[in-house]
């Protein structure tokens, strides 16, 4: 096997990790902020406008992981700098 066929292998495996471990914490976070936004409002009914608010912001942020993990699985697959680096070594750059 050579260096392209493996650097692309560990690509393809490492940009699949990222997005599946990316992928549960924020889904476990989300799922956690609205079973506790809800008990809230199951408790305090009148500060509905408050916690729905912060709800959403919190969700926003967490969100953001999701993303950014999504954002380094591209780079890791399309611009991957060491696919670059070997292709210049075999060419003899």
């Amino acid at each position: 096997m050579d260096n392209q066929t493996l650097i692309a292998i560990v690509s393809i495996i490492i940009a699949g990790l990222t997005i599946a471990i990316g992928g549960i914490g924020p889904a476990l976070g989300q799922g956690k902020s609205i079973a506790a936004a809800l008990s809230a409002l199951a408790q305090q009914p009148d500060a509905s406008a408050t916690i729905t608010r912060t709800l959403f912001v919190g969700l926003a942020m967490v969100e953001s992981v999701a993303i950014y993990c999504f954002v380094v699985a591209m780079i890791v697959l399309f611009a991957n700098p060491f696919w670059n680096y070997t292709v210049a070594q075999i060419n003899g750059g």
